[in-house]
């Protein structure tokens, strides 16, 4: 199949690029500089230089394309995420940017369309299950909100004819993404703390299973799917399973307060109850992650990097 990627480069980007040129697809993607066209042809894709805020230049790159994925959003550093302009351009790539890709590929007859979204979307759930049926919430968040807005484009894909595909991510963890190295070098020196309980649970899911998972999407229907591994677990217990594998003792616990204190908006739904469900796109897909849980993906992190590492210069976590 022939495939455009925007975002290409990023950390879902570059595991989605690897599984899609392995299983013999022909790949195109995005590549704002010279240094990321080489690392595009280090993976074994062709390189494309355009603005995603083009309409022309989009409709130009896309041309010829089965298949359209935005894999394109740039989540900030930890240290940055209190901060609402440091959204701005993620909020933007998942609305505008969207829509212009949607735009492109409806006019040039590309049939299957792949957005990248996110769990977080959904309503606090307790204990219970969440499927794609349960309802979401944006919380009066600009980050939510653009994540559904965003969404809607591959609605109206389907609705032109063709398969929109919506597929929705736990939190990412691997050696790939600077985030996860941070968090880990925080955690190495006893600097990540647990605000509150921690008793809601988080849903995860290990890098290279989701660029597998974007692979996996191309041959299932239009709709919503939630890609998460299989066992979500508590926060407490995820941060004493990262804990754990990187040597240290268990982090403090500060008042819930704190969480907004560090985290700023993005606490309101971090804190969230999220128990999420891959059982629908799981079926539809013959997907299955090879990492099932954070109790074996962290130690594989915390082996692949050296005790002595120090957190990286705090730069956006790009997946453009």
């Amino acid at each position: 199949m022939k495939i455009f990627i925007a975002g290409g480069t990023g950390v879902l980007g570059r595991a989605g690029l690897k599984a899609l040129v392995e299983a013999g697809h022909q790949v195109r993607s995005t590549a704002r500089t010279e240094e990321k066209a080489e690392l595009v042809r280090s993976l074994g894709a062709e390189p494309v230089s355009v603005d995603l805020y083009d309409p022309k230049e989009v409709r130009q790159a896309v041309a010829g394309s089965e298949a359209i994925l935005r894999l394109t959003t740039k989540i900030p550093p930890i240290a940055k995420m209190r901060s609402r302009e440091a959204w701005q351009e993620t909020n933007l790539l998942r609305t505008e940017g969207a829509r212009i890709l949607v735009d492109a590929g409806i006019a040039e007859g590309v049939q299957v369309y792949v957005h990248e979204s996110i769990t977080f979307v959904y309503a606090d759930a307790g204990t219970q299950w969440v499927t794609e049926d349960n309802p979401t919430d944006d919380g009066e968040s600009e980050i939510l909100r653009s994540a559904l807005d965003g969404e809607n484009e591959a609605e109206r894909f389907t609705e032109s004819g063709r398969r929109g595909i919506v597929l929705r991510f736990g939190g990412f963890y691997g050696v790939e993404s600077t985030q996860t190295t941070d968090m880990v070098s925080m955690m190495r020196r006893r600097l990540m703390v647990q605000p509150g309980p921690g008793s809601h649970y988080v849903s995860s899911i290990y890098i290279p299973d989701a660029g597998r998972a974007v692979l996996a999407s191309l041959n299932v229907p239009a709709g919503i799917y939630n890609v998460v591994d299989e066992n979500p677990i508590s926060f407490k217990d995820y941060l004493q399973t990262m804990a754990d594998a990187v040597r240290v003792p268990k982090p403090f616990r500060f008042p819930g307060v704190l969480g907004k204190a560090t985290f700023g908006d993005v606490w309101s739904y971090l804190s969230r109850s999220q128990r999420v469900s891959n059982a629908r796109f799981k079926k539809a897909s013959g997907w299955k992650p090879d990492v099932p849980s954070v109790a074996e993906g962290w130690p594989l992190v915390a082996a692949a990097l050296k005790p002595a590492a120090r957190a990286k210069p705090q730069q956006p976590e790009s997946r453009v």
